[in-house]
């Protein structure tokens, strides 16, 4: 017997993230999930009209090819990937990993390359179809969660099933001070950093684009950040886990990269010119999201959390920076986290954690 849950996170994801309607062609990019949610997805996209195309990825085998890429490679996928793309309304992705370091031995510079020559699909999709990404709950997410299977995926599909339009409701004051702030500060421990956001604009993430959801965002202006941010959560990127992760910036480019695994941190960021520099700003509030698992979907969502990205910014709410990677690092500023501040144009926004204007407090977790 399915589980009933997989057919509300189905119905959600089309009804509401994608609002899947009649004729539209929807792209289901399955990898590692069980077959009875693709079928569920697959019903949901015909009950709303909707035309599913369906793929279905191994981690293992995807390790390989990127293994042994070369231009001509990576090329043939990207031109094969974009054409189906550019037939499609809609795309959801859920992404499941049985183990969340499969890539970690691709060397450096074929992840770059692959990155850098698949990059025009990912664009395409993000800009031009609308979408929605998501994780699998497996038993190596529970590990990195600290649960038990059983415990992990009560927790996700009670996060992924949020009131999100409810959610959206409360966002909306914290959408327009970001649209109208100028000058951002962000201090804590380790960390001592101001930009500027003025004319980049913000926008909400409510559960049209990634579930779980629950942050707004924005993006500095390209050359304006400068100081010092200090990360205290792990982040996972190509494959591979970093541990105390420091950036130091300078007229907005990174000077100065620290953590574990120091050579293939710097690797990453050197992957092209625009790595160097910042292509979001952003500040988590899920009330159900409390603690790090390595896996950025949640981790960004965190409350009490923000993020701050080097790479590609959005063409929707950007400072036009462009690259290959868009990588998300998430800095908890609750009080058991060594607290910290966020300041928009010298007015205190956020201090450990909890937002302290008046119309702001609505997305305060309910004690």
């Amino acid at each position: 017997m399915t589980d009933p849950r997989y057919g509300k996170l189905a119905r959600l994801l089309v009804e509401y993230s994608t609002a899947v309607k009649q004729g539209d062609r929807v792209l289901l990019d399955l990898i590692e999930v069980p077959d009875e949610f693709g079928v569920e997805l697959v019903r949901a996209v015909r009950a709303a009209g909707g035309i599913p195309v369906a793929e279905v990825r191994h981690n293992r085998i995807t390790r390989e090819l990127m293994r042994g890429t070369d231009a001509r490679h990576a090329g043939l996928l990207r031109d094969l990937e974009l054409h189906r793309m550019k037939r499609m309304q809609a795309y959801i992705a859920v992404r499941g990993a049985h183990n969340a370091s499969e890539t970690a031995d691709v060397p450096g510079d074929r992840l770059a390359l692959y990155n850098k020559t698949l990059r025009p699909l990912l664009d395409y999709r993000v800009n031009r179809t609308r979408w929605v990404v998501l994780r699998w709950p497996t038993p190596s997410m529970a590990q990195s969660a600290g649960m038990s299977t059983e415990a992990f995926e009560d927790f996700y599909f009670n996060v992924c099933t949020l009131d999100y339009r409810k959610l959206a409701q409360a966002m909306k004051p914290l959408v327009q001070r970001m649209r109208q702030a100028d000058r951002v500060q962000i201090k804590g421990p380790g960390t001592d950093l101001s930009f500027r956001i003025k004319g980049s604009g913000a926008k909400p993430c409510d559960g049209l684009r990634n579930i779980p959801d629950g942050e707004v965002f924005s993006c500095p202006t390209r050359d304006s950040a400068n100081g010092v941010i200090q990360f205290n959560t792990p982040t996972l990127y190509g494959g591979t886990r970093f541990d105390n992760v420091r950036l130091e910036l300078k007229q907005g480019r990174v000077v100065q990269a620290t953590g574990t695994h120091p050579q293939r941190l710097n690797e990453i960021l050197d992957t092209d010119p625009g790595a160097r520099f910042i292509g979001e700003f952003a500040l988590g509030f899920n009330p159900h999201i409390q603690n790090p698992m390595c896996d950025i979907l949640f981790d960004e969502k965190i409350a009490g959390s923000l993020h701050f990205t080097p790479g590609n910014a959005y063409a929707e709410c950007g400072n036009g920076n462009q690259s290959a990677i868009h990588w998300d690092m998430v800095l908890i500023q609750r009080p058991e986290w060594g607290g910290g501040e966020v300041w928009f144009d010298g007015e205190l926004i956020r201090r450990d954690g909890l937002f302290v204007p008046k119309d702001l407090r609505g997305l305060n977790p309910r004690r």
